[in-house]
Protein backbone atom coordinates (compact mmCIF):
# COMPACT_ATOMS: atom_id res chain seq x y z
CA UNK A 1 0.00 0.00 0.00
CA UNK A 2 2.83 2.40 0.92
CA UNK A 3 4.66 1.58 -2.35
CA UNK A 4 1.50 2.23 -4.34
CA UNK A 5 0.94 5.54 -2.55
CA UNK A 6 4.51 6.65 -3.18
CA UNK A 7 4.16 5.74 -6.85
CA UNK A 8 1.04 7.87 -7.15
CA UNK A 9 2.74 10.81 -5.41
CA UNK A 10 5.75 10.56 -7.72
CA UNK A 11 3.51 10.32 -10.79
CA UNK A 12 1.49 13.37 -9.73
CA UNK A 13 4.67 15.31 -9.00
CA UNK A 14 6.08 14.51 -12.44
CA UNK A 15 2.83 15.60 -14.10
CA UNK A 16 2.88 18.91 -12.22
CA UNK A 17 6.54 19.53 -13.09
CA UNK A 18 5.91 18.69 -16.75
CA UNK A 19 2.92 21.04 -16.87
CA UNK A 20 4.83 23.90 -15.24
CA UNK A 21 7.79 23.51 -17.62
CA UNK A 22 5.49 23.36 -20.65
CA UNK A 23 3.52 26.39 -19.45
CA UNK A 24 6.65 28.50 -18.97
CA UNK A 25 7.95 27.45 -22.38
CA UNK A 26 4.64 28.31 -24.09
CA UNK A 27 4.45 31.68 -22.33
CA UNK A 28 7.83 32.53 -23.82
CA UNK A 29 7.19 30.90 -27.23
CA UNK A 30 3.52 31.34 -28.20
CA UNK A 31 4.07 30.39 -31.86
CA UNK A 32 6.03 27.19 -32.51
CA UNK A 33 6.99 25.72 -35.92
CA UNK A 34 6.38 22.31 -34.37
CA UNK A 35 2.76 23.21 -33.59
CA UNK A 36 2.18 24.65 -37.05
CA UNK A 37 3.55 21.50 -38.69
CA UNK A 38 1.28 19.21 -36.65
CA UNK A 39 -1.78 21.36 -37.42
CA UNK A 40 -1.04 21.23 -41.15
CA UNK A 41 -0.66 17.44 -40.98
CA UNK A 42 -3.94 17.00 -39.08
CA UNK A 43 -5.75 19.38 -41.45
CA UNK A 44 -4.25 17.87 -44.61
CA UNK A 45 -7.49 16.04 -45.41
CA UNK A 46 -10.60 18.23 -45.14
CA UNK A 47 -14.26 17.52 -45.84
CA UNK A 48 -17.66 18.80 -44.73
CA UNK A 49 -18.56 15.45 -43.16
CA UNK A 50 -15.29 15.41 -41.25
CA UNK A 51 -15.92 18.98 -40.06
CA UNK A 52 -19.26 17.83 -38.64
CA UNK A 53 -17.73 14.80 -36.91
CA UNK A 54 -15.00 16.86 -35.28
CA UNK A 55 -17.52 19.50 -34.19
CA UNK A 56 -19.71 16.74 -32.72
CA UNK A 57 -16.76 15.34 -30.77
CA UNK A 58 -16.07 18.80 -29.32
CA UNK A 59 -19.74 19.46 -28.57
CA UNK A 60 -19.61 18.44 -24.90
CA UNK A 61 -16.87 20.96 -24.22
CA UNK A 62 -18.79 23.96 -25.55
CA UNK A 63 -20.56 26.38 -23.22
CA UNK A 64 -23.25 26.06 -21.98
CA UNK A 65 -23.44 22.38 -23.00
CA UNK A 66 -20.34 21.47 -21.01
CA UNK A 67 -21.97 22.75 -17.82
CA UNK A 68 -25.30 21.10 -18.61
CA UNK A 69 -23.64 17.77 -19.44
CA UNK A 70 -21.90 17.60 -16.08
CA UNK A 71 -25.02 18.64 -14.17
CA UNK A 72 -27.27 16.19 -16.04
CA UNK A 73 -24.92 13.25 -15.48
CA UNK A 74 -24.46 14.24 -11.83
CA UNK A 75 -28.26 14.40 -11.44
CA UNK A 76 -28.66 10.96 -13.02
CA UNK A 77 -26.18 9.43 -10.56
CA UNK A 78 -27.84 11.23 -7.66
CA UNK A 79 -31.31 10.10 -8.82
CA UNK A 80 -30.09 6.50 -9.09
CA UNK A 81 -29.05 6.64 -5.41
CA UNK A 82 -25.35 7.13 -6.14
CA UNK A 83 -25.40 10.42 -4.26
CA UNK A 84 -21.66 10.63 -3.46
CA UNK A 85 -20.80 9.99 -7.08
CA UNK A 86 -23.26 12.65 -8.21
CA UNK A 87 -21.71 15.24 -5.91
CA UNK A 88 -18.18 14.38 -6.99
CA UNK A 89 -19.16 14.65 -10.65
CA UNK A 90 -20.73 18.05 -9.99
CA UNK A 91 -17.51 19.20 -8.31
CA UNK A 92 -15.77 18.86 -11.70
CA UNK A 93 -17.27 22.26 -12.58
CA UNK A 94 -14.62 23.85 -10.32
CA UNK A 95 -12.07 23.03 -13.01
CA UNK A 96 -13.61 25.79 -15.13
CA UNK A 97 -12.20 28.38 -12.75
CA UNK A 98 -8.79 26.71 -12.83
CA UNK A 99 -8.60 26.71 -16.61
CA UNK A 100 -9.70 30.33 -16.94
CA UNK A 101 -7.11 31.44 -14.41
CA UNK A 102 -4.26 29.66 -16.19
CA UNK A 103 -5.42 30.89 -19.60
CA UNK A 104 -5.29 34.48 -18.38
CA UNK A 105 -1.82 34.03 -16.89
CA UNK A 106 -0.26 32.41 -19.99
CA UNK A 107 -2.35 34.56 -22.36
CA UNK A 108 -1.50 32.59 -25.51
CA UNK A 109 -3.44 33.72 -28.61
CA UNK A 110 -5.53 31.26 -30.59
CA UNK A 111 -4.33 29.91 -33.94
CA UNK A 112 -5.19 32.33 -36.74
CA UNK A 113 -6.20 31.89 -40.38
CA UNK A 114 -2.68 32.97 -41.34
CA UNK A 115 -1.37 29.61 -40.10
CA UNK A 116 -4.29 27.16 -40.16
CA UNK A 117 -7.82 26.61 -41.42
CA UNK A 118 -10.35 27.82 -38.85
CA UNK A 119 -13.47 25.68 -38.66
CA UNK A 120 -14.30 26.99 -35.20
CA UNK A 121 -13.67 30.45 -33.76
CA UNK A 122 -13.22 30.75 -29.98
CA UNK A 123 -13.23 33.64 -27.53
CA UNK A 124 -10.80 32.71 -24.78
CA UNK A 125 -7.04 32.26 -24.81
CA UNK A 126 -5.52 29.14 -26.32
CA UNK A 127 -3.38 27.50 -23.62
CA UNK A 128 -4.22 25.10 -22.14
CA UNK A 129 -7.16 23.49 -23.93
CA UNK A 130 -10.24 23.62 -21.73
CA UNK A 131 -11.93 20.97 -23.87
CA UNK A 132 -9.14 18.47 -23.32
CA UNK A 133 -8.96 19.24 -19.61
CA UNK A 134 -12.70 18.76 -19.13
CA UNK A 135 -12.82 15.58 -21.23
CA UNK A 136 -9.92 13.96 -19.37
CA UNK A 137 -11.38 14.91 -16.00
CA UNK A 138 -15.06 14.21 -16.70
CA UNK A 139 -14.86 11.14 -18.92
CA UNK A 140 -11.80 9.83 -17.09
CA UNK A 141 -13.72 9.91 -13.81
CA UNK A 142 -16.69 8.20 -15.46
CA UNK A 143 -14.41 5.38 -16.62
CA UNK A 144 -13.10 4.96 -13.07
CA UNK A 145 -16.63 4.94 -11.66
CA UNK A 146 -17.78 2.36 -14.20
CA UNK A 147 -14.89 0.14 -13.17
CA UNK A 148 -15.70 0.61 -9.48
CA UNK A 149 -19.51 0.57 -9.30
CA UNK A 150 -20.09 -3.07 -10.12
CA UNK A 151 -23.74 -2.87 -9.07
CA UNK A 152 -24.46 -0.96 -12.30
CA UNK A 153 -25.51 -3.19 -15.21
CA UNK A 154 -22.48 -4.50 -17.09
CA UNK A 155 -23.83 -3.42 -20.50
CA UNK A 156 -24.23 0.14 -19.25
CA UNK A 157 -20.75 0.18 -17.74
CA UNK A 158 -19.23 -1.14 -20.97
CA UNK A 159 -21.00 1.41 -23.18
CA UNK A 160 -20.09 4.33 -20.91
CA UNK A 161 -16.48 3.17 -20.59
CA UNK A 162 -15.79 2.78 -24.31
CA UNK A 163 -17.71 5.93 -25.25
CA UNK A 164 -15.78 7.94 -22.67
CA UNK A 165 -12.44 6.51 -23.78
CA UNK A 166 -13.25 7.33 -27.42
CA UNK A 167 -14.07 10.96 -26.60
CA UNK A 168 -10.98 11.34 -24.38
CA UNK A 169 -8.75 10.16 -27.20
CA UNK A 170 -10.44 11.95 -30.09
CA UNK A 171 -10.83 15.35 -28.44
CA UNK A 172 -7.13 16.10 -29.09
CA UNK A 173 -7.15 15.68 -32.91
CA UNK A 174 -10.61 17.28 -32.96
CA UNK A 175 -9.38 20.54 -31.42
CA UNK A 176 -6.38 20.67 -33.74
CA UNK A 177 -8.42 19.84 -36.85
CA UNK A 178 -10.94 22.58 -36.04
CA UNK A 179 -8.12 25.12 -35.79
CA UNK A 180 -9.14 25.87 -32.21
CA UNK A 181 -5.84 24.84 -30.61
CA UNK A 182 -2.21 24.04 -31.18
CA UNK A 183 -0.94 20.59 -30.25
CA UNK A 184 0.88 21.96 -27.19
CA UNK A 185 -2.43 23.47 -26.01
CA UNK A 186 -3.98 20.01 -26.04
CA UNK A 187 -0.92 18.53 -24.34
CA UNK A 188 -1.19 21.12 -21.58
CA UNK A 189 -4.90 20.41 -21.21
CA UNK A 190 -4.24 16.67 -21.02
CA UNK A 191 -1.59 17.07 -18.33
CA UNK A 192 -3.78 19.44 -16.32
CA UNK A 193 -6.74 17.08 -16.68
CA UNK A 194 -4.71 14.24 -15.19
CA UNK A 195 -3.45 16.51 -12.42
CA UNK A 196 -7.03 17.45 -11.49
CA UNK A 197 -8.18 13.83 -11.77
CA UNK A 198 -5.71 12.70 -9.10
CA UNK A 199 -7.18 14.61 -6.11
CA UNK A 200 -10.73 13.92 -7.31
CA UNK A 201 -10.10 10.17 -7.24
CA UNK A 202 -8.01 10.38 -4.08
CA UNK A 203 -10.76 11.98 -1.99
CA UNK A 204 -13.44 9.83 -3.59
CA UNK A 205 -11.74 6.56 -2.62
CA UNK A 206 -10.33 7.86 0.66
CA UNK A 207 -13.76 8.82 2.03
CA UNK A 208 -15.70 5.98 0.45
CA UNK A 209 -18.18 4.41 2.91
CA UNK A 210 -18.49 0.68 3.48
CA UNK A 211 -20.62 -1.22 0.97
CA UNK A 212 -20.23 1.66 -1.48
CA UNK A 213 -21.52 -0.36 -4.37
CA UNK A 214 -24.89 -0.96 -2.79
CA UNK A 215 -27.83 1.29 -3.59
Amino acid sequence: MQIKRNTLIITLSLLIIAFIILSIFIAQNPILPFDIKISLIVQKYQADWLDKIMLAISFFGELPWSLLSVLVVAAIFYWQKFRREGLYIASILISGLIILGIKNVINRPRPTAFYVRLVEVNRFQSYPSGHVLSYVLFFGFLIILMNHLTSIQKTTRTIVTYSSAFLMIMIIPSRIYLGAHWFTDTLGGFLLGLICLFPLCYFYFKNIPSKANEI
